[in-house]
């Protein structure tokens, strides 16, 4: 039984098999035999035996009309008689040829028409021939008595013969039809035999499947039915085949593991749910300081924004009422304090603007980037209009995205706006607007955008430095401003969902390019031209 226990359900089955296989092989080659065996006596009735018997009638019967034609001929003397006799003769001939041919491997057979032959031939030599040539055609004479019996006396030996080659061929029909119906008997008892074999085969296989898997695994199915019913101390206890009491095994350990699992996320949930009050109580005290930071970020911009007002609207009444009276130096020190002032407000503004986005008083609702390209282009008007820069926009509309407008304007206007301040010194600054389906595998429903321009350039070293607040390329007394425009830009677009960089690859000035998602079908194509 251990030995029957150390094989696995696929080694019964394929004992199983085995045994069937070697049952059916051996079935096989005995029906195989058989039926070869019944083949060859078939065809040994019908092909030599029934054909002999046949030939042999025929050729009793051409030496019957040879006798015939010869008494016929001794009463009547005439030659039409002795047609019978050539025709009996030809058909003895043609019968001891098929004879020959189908019985040529029986002596029995043989002896008999050798026999026969032989007494035929000495019948027509010792009285057929000279009887025939004592008779003048066409005067009938009275025949020897002693002749006429001599005659018959001989073809009776030949119908002697006959009854005997008759006996003996239907001897070996007889013996032949026995082999068959034994050979017939014989298939018929192997193949009984092998539908017995199946039909034990099956009900052992039955009982084999029922013992060394049905049991087993209902077993198992049952243990780990209790087991999902929340009896999880409840031990799985192999049982079976080899494979089936992997199986068992293999669920005990995943038993044994859930538990493990079970006890450690009854730990990590007691775990989280304090983790979740702290975090509540944290929520609540960031926003109780994120609205400090907003009243916070209001008061300073008003408090702050006073005092520097105050600051240059005095230094501004010194330099007036007190200007006589100070030298280069006291009005240069003045400038420089109202111009510090002014620079004040306006960090102080950019830096309110940058803490606000996305914060306060956003709206999300669908844009029209052409509307909000206007009012960019129209909030810099006088930029545009000074230096005398030409935009070139997209041959059909923008599309409609998903957004807050101000943000979006905001956008445009610190591009374009870049790009009109950093044009190269005594060149018309031209800007170029396109878009198109971002071609990203990794991002296939954002529009691309781009921005070129045929300023001064942004070396390579600093593409990602430009989009880091406070982060200036050049000196105040060359380009105005705070350093917080392309890092507006940058939140702005992340807070959209899209991306923002510099084509490091275009050598004609700045290129930018920035993503945002598609939320709208692009509006259909406009005439073709080049709106400015």
């Amino acid at each position: 039984m251990s030995r029957a226990l150390r094989l696995s359900v696929l080694g019964w089955l394929n004992l199983m098999l085995s045994a069937i296989g070697l049952v059916v092989l051996a079935g096989a080659v005995a029906v195989a035999v058989l039926l070869h065996k019944i083949d060859r006596m078939s065809a040994e009735l019908a092909e030599d035996i029934q054909p002999t018997r046949v030939a042999a009638q025929e050729l009793q019967a051409g030496l019957r009309d040879q006798e015939t034609a010869v008494r016929g001929y001794v009463i009547a003397a005439d030659r039409q008689f002795l047609e019978p006799y050539a025709h009996g003769q030809r058909a003895e001939a043609a019968a001891a040829d098929e004879i020959r041919r189908r019985a040529g491997d029986r002596p029995q057979q043989m002896a008999d028409l050798e026999a026969i032959e032989a007494a035929g031939a000495r019948w027509r030599t010792n009285y057929a021939e000279p009887l025939i040539n004592s008779v003048t055609p066409g005067r009938p004479t009275a025949a020897d008595a002693a002749s006429v019996e001599r005659g018959k006396a001989e073809f009776d030996d030949i119908r002697i013969l006959f009854e005997a080659q008759n006996d003996h061929l239907s001897t070996a029909r007889a013996d032949a039809l026995h082999e068959l119906r034994r050979a017939q008997a014989w298939r018929n008892g192997v193949l009984i035999a092998i539908l017995a074999v199946f039909v034990a085969t099956a009900a052992l296989l039955a009982v084999l499947v029922r013992s060394a898997i049905t049991r087993p695994l209902g077993a198992l199915a049952a243990a780990c039915r209790r087991i999902t019913g929340g009896s999880f101390g409840e031990r799985i206890v192999p049982a079976g085949p080899r494979d089936i009491r992997a199986i068992g095994r293999d669920v005990e350990d995943m038993r044994q593991r859930i538990v493990a699992e079970l006890d450690e996320s009854r730990s990590a949930r007691t775990r989280l749910t304090e983790q979740a009050q702290v975090l509540d109580e944290q929520t609540v005290e960031l926003r109780r300081s994120n609205a400090e930071l907003e009243q916070f970020a209001y008061v300073a911009s008003h408090d702050l924004q006073e005092p520097l007002r105050k600051v240059a609207s005095f230094c501004q009444l010194l330099e007036r009422r007190y200007g006589d009276q100070l030298d280069e130096r006291g009005t240069e020190y003045i400038r420089f304090a109202v111009d510090g002032a002014k620079r004040m407000q306006v960090l102080i503004n950019d830096l309110l603007t940058f803490s606000r986005v996305g914060r306060l008083n956003v709206t999300h609702a669908e844009v029209e980037l052409d509307r909000v390209l206007d009012l960019a282009i129209e909030n810099v008007s006088g930029a545009i209009e000074e230096s005398g820069a030409l935009i070139t926009r997209p041959v059909r509309p923008l599309p409609r995205v998903l957004g807050d407008a101000t943000l979006l304007t905001m956008l445009w206007q610190n591009l374009i706006g870049n790009a009109v301040k950093f044009s190269r010194p005594g060149e018309t600054p031209r800007i170029d607007i396109e878009f198109e389906s971002s071609d990203d595998p990794a991002a296939p429903d954002q529009w691309r955008f781009s921005v070129s321009d045929n300023g001064i350039g942004i070396g390579d070293e600093f593409v990602d430095k430009v989009f880091v607040i406070f982060q200036r390329l050049h000196g105040r007394d060359a380009y105005a401003g705070t350093g917080i425009g392309l890092a507006l830009c940058k939140k702005i677009v992340e807070y959209h969902g899209g991306t923002i960089w510099i084509d490091t690859s275009y050598a004609g000035g700045t290129r930018f390019y920035f993503t945002l998602p598609v939320h709208a079908v692009v509006p259909q194509m406009e005439e073709e031209g080049t709106r400015v």
